[in-house]
């Protein structure tokens, strides 16, 4: 993703995680109370944004976007609990966890990933907001197709002899093939138990209906501000594509799974979509 000005994509998942606070039905999929300090849940300023707000697949875009980050969260808890010091957020964008964080992330270490301008535009609206920056947070300039995650994360404090727990949620499909494998060899490269979340976008070919349009136009958009999709994943060659790799363990989370584990019985209209789908590769 060519960039010289703050990801304009970045602003869609705080605004879904926003309105999920104040749209849907109890219990909420994930509990963000800080995404709606930092974003404009209108689109005022913004018709490109307005308008993928209001799409017809909104609804479920929403969903997928809450639960994504609930899924990641879900597996850092486990994680926290064999022993995970360290999470890394790559393409960190308005993600929130850092500021929100419960009693039992107190003993990890936040590294905050993405461009540099991105991450400019996040601090400015973090002060704006008066949200104070956690002591165990770092953030991490980088711009993923020029700067290897090693080198960017050297100068930090990071400790690559510690099991650490990486999200990767919304940024795949900005990236090149090369990016994405040299992303996931670092990951392998870190101890026994350390893992990736990643979400990846199906080709469009394997969508059909009014998700095929949703996609087919958030694609297009995507280009318009600068940010075109670069790679998408059939689902069972990135699983093998995973265990050839060297991961051990490697879990896909199905459209299937998701409902059983985080829409089953809710009355409100979220469900999960396929578009968007999540892998889990544990080292």
């Amino acid at each position: 993703m060519e960039q010289v000005n703050r990801s304009r994509t970045a602003e869609i998942p705080a605004i879904m995680r926003a309105l999920h606070q104040t749209t849907d039905e109890e219990p909420k999929i994930l509990q963000d109370p800080i995404a709606s300090r930092l974003v404009d849940t209108t689109g005022r300023d913004q018709d490109w944004l307005a308008q993928f707000v209001r799409h017809g697949f909104a609804k479920r875009w929403r969903a997928g976007f809450v639960m994504r980050s609930r899924y990641a969260e879900d597996c850092l808890a486990e994680g926290v609990t064999r022993g995970v010091r360290q999470y890394v957020i790559l393409g960190a964008g308005l993600d929130t966890f850092a500021y929100r964080q419960g009693c039992s992330a107190s003993a990890l270490r936040v590294y905050e990933v993405d461009h540099p301008e991105t991450q400019r535009w996040k601090r400015d609206r973090l002060a704006a907001a008066g949200i104070a920056i956690p002591s165990n947070l770092t953030f991490v300039p980088t711009d993923f197709e020029s700067i290897t995650l090693p080198d960017a994360l050297q100068a930090t404090g990071f400790a690559s002899d510690t099991e650490t727990f990486c999200s990767w949620l919304g940024v795949t499909q900005y990236l090149s093939s090369e990016t994405i494998d040299a992303t996931l060899r670092f990951v392998l490269s870190l101890p026994h138990s350390s893992e990736i979340v990643f979400s990846f976008i199906l080709p469009q070919e394997e969508l059909e209906g009014v998700e095929a349009d949703a996609v087919q136009t958030a694609a297009r958009r995507a280009a318009e501000v600068g940010e075109p999709w670069l790679t998408r994943f059939h689902t069972d060659y990135l699983e093998a594509k995973l265990r050839a790799m060297g991961f051990p363990r490697v879990i896909h989370l199905t459209p299937e799974d998701a409902h059983e584990r985080y829409f089953r019985n809710r009355r409100d209209g979220l469900e999960a979509r396929r578009g968007e789908q999540l892998m889990r590769a544990i080292v």
